[in-house]
């Protein structure tokens, strides 16, 4: 039955308890700035009560667990967010690297060299006699080539860095997955016993949310307390084993790339996400188009002005000469003709190979004002205009769709921090609180202690 020295085993369990939550309100106030880490509590609840002849008597208080305060539907709502903004800081990353590459307006940007390589036929159709005209138009021409060399050039270099951080990439992912996975044994033993590893859950939970960044993934709970992390429908991390991501070197389009394969397959993985996500469609789609884009253009000027070309007669009597070098290849290989480049006499101005006769010249110099692009709609100089502007409505696109989803994010995390971070604030009250607990329970012992000494040392000396 409840006696004095119960007394003090409720007293000593107040103390315990009191002083657990001390020490848990201590970690949590020292890593209130640790990322990942979530706010502890601890679970109490009164211990078996004795039974006595006025009825059961408490017997006090005692701490059942310490568990980390996390909301799993914010998780979920954190980690689906932050797959849409990885993904959307890479492409507006990448576009805005894009309108750098361009770099109009700007006086050797690739439109000012289009237009002073018309105005370059312009003057010679004013001088067709002039061999400082020709001379004038060839370095134009060079210049023209050169930019669009300079500028396809850039494009490949991009594309190659792009494909290098997919590479990094894929790396990253690995190493994520090979420490959740180790997290995952880790916490697994510690918890076989009952207890929860509150900090090594949190460590865990910080990587799954970076991860999320990176590709779209899914986690399923284990009864013993691992996670299983998925991409798609394939485990990548569990309590035991781990699935790598892999790069594959292959050639598409006569480029060599990195393939996003599974680790020691051929396996493309297609449900990709995230940063991810972004790289490969930047790599694949977004760069070769440009690159496209600046080969039409190329081709064209090419092949209108050859065609006119041929058609001429130069100073020194030569005709059925193309101004540029046939076949076309490509904006980064478009070359002026060998022909041209030994004497610049052999550029035709003329029709009829008479002295001062223009009419070739200015019929090459009119292409500039002719609807030759996109089905007989645009200029060149229009169909040029047109990509600038494209990368300028997409680049705008990529920067409010990365804004908003950051925006979701902050306060997804926000509603995050308000049930699972740490407030000082709080952690100060509970302090107080529990301290006061504590001091109470203290307070009780030397009760009971007095007690015990008027107990001992005061009954059964009477009368003696």
């Amino acid at each position: 039955m409840a006696g004095l020295f119960s007394g003090l085993e409720l007293g000593k369990k107040a103390l315990a308890t009191n002083q657990l939550w001390l020490n848990t309100i201590g970690h949590n106030i020292s890593n209130v700035n640790t990322p990942g880490y979530t706010r502890q509590r601890v679970d109490i609840s009164t211990t078996l009560p004795e039974p006595s002849t006025a009825g059961p008597v408490g017997t006090g208080v005692t701490a059942t667990d310490i568990r980390n305060v996390r909301d799993l539907f914010l998780n979920q709502q954190y980690r689906y967010e932050m797959k849409n903004l990885g993904q959307w800081e890479t492409m507006e990353k990448t576009l805005t690297q894009i309108e750098a590459t361009f770099s109009e307006p700007n006086s050797d940007s690739l439109g000012e060299l289009l237009d002073k390589f018309w105005t370059g036929w312009m003057d010679l159709s004013n001088h067709p006699e002039s061999t400082a005209a020709r001379t004038a138009l060839f370095e134009q021409a060079n210049l023209l080539t050169a930019g669009f060399h300079r500028l396809y050039s850039r494009f490949e270099d991009l594309r190659e860095s792009v494909d290098t951080d997919i590479a990094l990439t894929v790396n990253k992912v690995n190493q994520m997955a090979t420490e959740i996975t180790a997290l995952n044994k880790q916490i697994v033993r510690d918890e076989a016993g009952g207890d929860h590893a509150n900090d090594l859950r949190d460590r865990r939970d910080y990587l799954i949310d970076l991860l999320s960044q990176y590709v779209d993934v899914n986690t399923a709970d284990r009864k013993n307390g691992a996670v299983a992390v998925q991409i798609g429908s394939l485990t990548i991390a569990d309590e035991s084993t781990v699935t790598l991501l892999g790069t594959k070197e292959i050639v598409r389009d006569g480029v060599r790339i990195n393939k996003v394969v599974w680790a020691g397959t051929d396996k493309e993985i297609r449900s990709l996400n995230g940063e991810l996500k972004g790289l490969v469609e930047t790599r694949d789609k977004m760069i070769p188009g440009y690159m496209d884009n600046l080969d039409e253009l190329a081709r064209s000027v090419v092949t209108e002005v050859n065609n006119l070309h041929r058609n001429g007669i130069g100073l020194d009597g030569s005709t059925g000469l193309n101004f540029f070098t046939e076949p076309f290849v490509s904006a980064g290989k478009i070359e002026v003709s060998f022909m041209i480049k030994n004497d610049v006499t052999r550029i035709a101005a003329s029709l009829s190979g008479e002295v001062g006769d223009n009419t070739n010249a200015l019929a090459i110099a009119e292409l500039r004002t002719s609807l030759i692009m996109t089905n007989g709609s645009a200029t060149m100089g229009d169909f040029y205009n047109s990509i600038i502007s494209r990368v300028g409505v997409e680049t705008q696109k990529a920067t409010q769709l990365r804004e908003d989803h950051q925006l979701l994010v902050e306060q997804v995390e926000n509603s995050r921090q308000s049930v699972q971070g740490v407030s000082l604030d709080e952690e100060m009250a509970n302090m107080i609180k529990y301290q006061h607990a504590f001091d109470a329970a203290a307070r009780v012992i030397t009760t009971i202690d007095q007690a015990l000494e008027v107990v001992i040392s005061g009954m059964g000396i009477v009368g003696r």
